[in-house]
């Protein structure tokens, strides 16, 4: 892993399907929040680019996954459905705080 990852802090990429997660809920699937994404931002994303973030997300404990149901056409597969856990939530929430500070005027100063 990057410095970047060992520190926590998420790439454009990776809060971009966090907050997709977010909106969809228990029923978000890679295709969903690439169409989730698109809807709301105009970038279009492919969908392997959304697998490998979530891959990427789930071995840092930010999502977790289950199978849904299969598809109802006849051979239909199952989907597999991810959920923002808790430390996916923080480590949102802190990339957010991370860059108002950032556009802040007179950011607050933090004690080390």
């Amino acid at each position: 892993m990057s410095s970047f990852s060992d520190k926590g802090l998420l790439g454009e990429l990776e809060q971009l399907v966090l907050l997709a997660a977010t909106h969809l809920g228990d029923d978000g699937y890679a295709v969903s929040m690439r169409d989730q994404i698109e809807s709301r931002t105009g970038i279009r994303l492919g969908r392997s680019t959304i697998y490998v973030t979530l891959d990427r997300l789930d071995r840092k404990g930010y999502v977790m996954s289950r199978f849904g149901e299969p598809t109802p056409e006849r051979g239909g597969k199952a989907k597999r459905c991810f959920k923002i856990t808790p430390a996916g939530v923080r480590a949102l929430a802190a990339a957010e705080t991370a860059v108002a500070r950032m556009r802040a005027r007179n950011p607050a100063r933090s004690a080390r």
